[in-house]
């Protein structure tokens, strides 16, 4: 752990008021860190070093729900050597054909995942971790005949709604089109089947994500107040929400109010439908350290699991 670390954890464990100082943008994941005020939250987390023992296309979660991870269609070729241990690749294989061989990762029951449990009813979830783009994106469409169509998204990582075909997401980190532009953006939903918000990133996509570079993105929901944020290497992202009004109808009673009181049909990473029924979304990417949470991260929080995580 690097000196800053230490002197962020000392001063957080002490008062939860800390006032960042700079650091430099560029920044390497390491293994197996969690900052100790959110283990007693973190649902799932995934570092990419726990292969399951005869099943190397698993990977066991190392937070306190056990949902082990199925990386898709790729297996233990997924783990690659990476600064700081083993990451995550995740891909499209063939663009110019509708299968399903994309390289993603996730878990998917269609009645619902009984060991995501705590994400049912959940007032607050967050989303953080690591992620490098290292292709063009977004891909091609292979759903559709047009050769130079594309995808208006790139998936990232997820909770999926209790309704979900692999898709619709109670809690997601991606990029996607708002209003003809690519944002990296924390989309929500707060009751199945009902309609989402989505928190954009003012900037372009690619000064959030630039292709070769490791960059630490967390994503917050408070299905309560209303509230999303996002993050990018421990600091705030400016942004706006894209759907005016309330459209997690969460003005009036009954308080406080929370997300469907259904189990999450899983988890997507990399892509949606982690059942590899059908391709869509694919990340061109590389991931590590990824931390589903029961809660909102406090901003300081999410600046010292930043510090925390890096090698």
């Amino acid at each position: 752990m690097s000196r800053v670390a230490r002197v962020v954890a000392a001063s957080l464990c002490a008062s939860l008021a800390l006032l960042p100082a700079p650091v430099p943008a560029a920044a390497t994941p390491s293994v197996g860190a969690v900052f100790p005020t959110l283990a007693r939250n973190l649902v799932a987390y995934y570092d990419f070093e726990h292969p399951v023992r005869g099943r190397p296309e698993l990977e066991r979660d190392q937070g306190r729900s056990g949902t082990d991870l199925w990386l898709v269609n790729g297996g233990a070729e997924m783990r690659i050597r990476d600064r700081g241990g083993h990451a995550l690749v995740t891909r499209q294989v063939d663009p110019a054909t509708a299968g399903n061989d994309d390289w993603k990762a996730g878990v998917y029951a269609a009645d619902g995942v009984p060991t995501l449990r705590a994400f049912n009813g959940a007032r607050q979830i967050s989303v953080l971790g690591w992620f490098k783009v290292t292709g063009e994106l977004p891909a091609l469409n292979s759903t559709t005949p047009a050769p130079d169509d594309r995808y208006n998204a790139v998936g990232l990582a997820g909770v999926l709604s209790g309704d979900s075909d692999g898709h619709a997401v109670r809690a997601l980190l991606e990029v996607i089109d708002v209003a003809g532009e690519l944002r990296v953006v924390a989309l929500g939903r707060r009751v199945d089947g009902a309609s989402s918000q989505t928190f954009a990133a003012s900037a372009d996509w690619r000064e959030v994500l630039p292709r070769g570079r490791w960059v630490h993105l967390a994503a917050t929901f408070d299905f309560d107040t209303g509230e999303m944020a996002l993050y990018r290497n421990g600091r705030p992202l400016p942004g706006t929400y894209t759907v005016a009004g309330d459209p997690w109808a969460v003005t009036g009673p009954p308080e406080p109010d929370r997300a469907s009181p259904t189990d999450p049909a899983g988890i997507k990473i990399g892509g949606s439908f982690p059942q590899d029924t059908l391709e869509r979304n694919p990340c061109d990417c590389r991931m590590d350290g990824l931390m589903f949470l029961d809660r909102a991260v406090s901003p300081v929080e999410v600046w010292a699991q930043y510090h925390w995580s890096r090698s």
